[in-house]
């Protein structure tokens, strides 16, 4: 697929995903946004892929939507479709069973700061700024700018970055859990790659469960969660070859039910009138 708002290459199992408006700042206009959707889809189709890195040309990440734009989103209503569909494009990204990182430098702020919220990874430059001041325009973050962000750095200083809507280093991001790392301004794309050369001699079966237990069990109670935990042992053991249960069918009775014979037809025989009346 061609693109002409970002620029998409796929080098040794890491996808990268380049946000190309550099002359206004990498500006989400509703065409890159549609190229962006596009992008992860395919990435999050591909099996050979296990890595995502998303990057900014020119010396910034993104300054989120392009407010020039919003006059043509339409009513309220075609707001709120643009809105969850903006949603969308983050929960996508959120839910890749790859490992993402997000590569900032300069500005990362509104959609820009949204899109690093929903990365597994994000390394800054020293340089780098961040905030969310929509307020300023008269609106308000609609794809994560609230909801996720209270979740990474908590509700007040949540309030803090929206209701006054300044303009942060990329330090705090990193005091704030809100960022990894930062790293001095020529070191990105170095310590980018340093990272993804760890990463890559992993189990990578064990990243995807990990990624998927951490983000599923932060949204729901500890038992829950830990409930989460222990399903991952047992698929880890059975991925790792301790597969073979006793008491457990091994694949006994979708063959029977293929065949209509064997251990289904034995237990519908019994099981298709029991107290039914």
């Amino acid at each position: 697929m061609e693109f002409e708002n970002l620029i998409y290459e796929e080098k040794d199992q890491v996808a990268w995903i380049i946000l190309n408006r550099p002359e206004i700042l990498n500006a989400l206009s509703m065409k890159l946004s549609d190229e962006l959707v596009a992008a992860i889809e395919i990435v999050r189709q591909s099996t050979k892929l296990k890595f995502l890195v998303i990057k900014g040309a020119g010396n910034n990440f993104s300054v989120g939507d392009d407010i020039k734009e919003m006059i043509k989103w339409g009513d309220a209503n075609d707001i709120t479709r643009r809105a969850r569909y903006y949603q969308n494009m983050a929960n996508q990204l959120e839910e890749l069973d790859k490992i993402t990182i997000a590569a900032v430098d300069g500005y990362a702020v509104g959609g820009g700061l949204e899109i690093t919220m929903v990365c597994d990874f994000v390394i800054a430059t020293e340089r780098s700024k961040w905030g969310m001041p929509e307020v300023d325009v008269g609106i308000t973050p609609g794809w994560g700018g609230t909801t996720r962000l209270a979740r990474l750095i908590g509700r007040r200083r949540a309030k803090e970055i929206n209701l006054i809507g300044a303009l942060h280093s990329g330090k705090k991001a990193v005091e704030w859990n809100l960022w990894n790392r930062v790293v001095p301004n020529d070191h990105l794309d170095d310590e980018v790659e340093q990272l993804l050369e760890v990463l890559k001699s992993k189990n990578q079966q064990g990243l995807r469960q990990l990624k998927f237990i951490i983000n599923r069990g932060v949204e729901c109670d500890l038992y829950t969660a830990q409930g989460f935990e222990v399903l991952s042992a047992g698929l880890t053991g059975a991925v790792s070859g301790m597969w073979k249960i006793k008491d457990a069918d091994q694949g006994k009775g979708i063959i029977g039910f293929t065949n209509k014979a064997g251990l289904w037809q034995t237990r519908r025989r019994m099981a298709k009138d029991f107290w039914v009346d």
